[in-house]
């Protein structure tokens, strides 16, 4: 069983939701993302994804644009994104890590090279933006024999016809993109989110995953009561943000203000 369909399955038994975080490797430098990736279990972050930093990154708003230029003017590569989830692995052996960005990094890695290397760091899942279901065989192959899952999207526009499509292949979770646009631009509504997760559940046993427009506790505990995990990744890129100082430098506040606001929204999301 892989760490992904083991932390959920633990999760349900308890009867309690996954709350899952994304950050930008790297952001806003590589030993403070460090110290907030090693804090995220502690703060009650029950699987993690990892944002690998590419220029053009289609399906991401301003924050996580800005986030991935910081990270690539700390020194950020592929190469020292496996060696954050390798060194976050010689204290967590228990917590997912997922890595999710889009094709082209991985391409000019090496597929063959990126699965095992990625493998070897500890990593469990990828979510590949630009990778549609009918191109991703190859990398699916690959990342099947590494026992790494992938992670699917379903969106608004997602439609009957196309979900069996999506479906196909899918592992770990599936992730439902709440609102249609780019990251961190809207706000989630629930009952648009029940609607659609109601007709995802017929056809696939897979815990489903919502992620785009939740930024608060109250808006984790309200998707929480009808998803199986609620994931942030905009409100959190944008509370690093607002801890540094004019110099674009992490203030020494960052990491303990930033794992707090985690922890709220982690609590939010198991108490609802």
């Amino acid at each position: 069983m892989s760490r992904i369909t083991a932390r959920f399955a633990a999760l349900k038994a308890v009867k309690k939701k996954a709350f899952i975080t994304f950050t930008s490797a790297g952001d806003p430098d590589l030993k403070t993302f460090a110290e907030i990736l090693a804090g995220q279990p502690k703060a009650g972050v029950d699987l993690i994804e990892i944002g690998m930093p590419f220029s053009d990154p289609v399906a991401d708003g301003p924050a996580i644009e800005c986030a991935n230029l910081r990270a690539f003017a700390a020194g950020i590569t592929m190469v020292k994104i496996l060696a954050l989830v390798a060194s976050f692995r010689e204290q967590d052996e228990e917590t997912p890590i997922i890595l999710m960005g889009y094709a082209n990094p991985i391409y000019a890695y090496g597929l063959e090279k990126f699965t095992r290397d990625a493998k070897k760091a500890g990593v469990d899942g990828l979510i590949i933006a630009d990778l549609p279901p009918e191109e991703d065989s190859e990398l699916r192959k690959l990342a099947q024999e590494q026992d790494i899952d992938i992670i699917r999207l379903v969106t608004p526009t997602t439609d009957a016809e196309r979900l069996p499509t999506i479906l196909n292949g899918a592992s770990g979770f599936l992730y439902y993109v709440s609102v249609a646009g780019i990251t961190g631009s809207k706000q989630a509504s629930v009952a648009p989110v029940r609607r659609a997760i109601e007709a995802i559940r017929p056809h696939s046993s897979l815990p489903v995953g919502v992620g785009f427009g939740i930024s608060t506790p109250e808006q984790a505990r309200d998707i929480a009561q009808t998803a199986d995990a609620v994931i942030v990744g905009s409100a959190i890129v944008k509370r690093i943000e607002t801890n540094l100082d004019a110099q674009g430098r992490a203030k020494a506040c960052l990491v303990n203000d930033v794992l707090a606001f985690i922890e709220t929204l982690a609590q939010a999301t198991h108490n609802s």
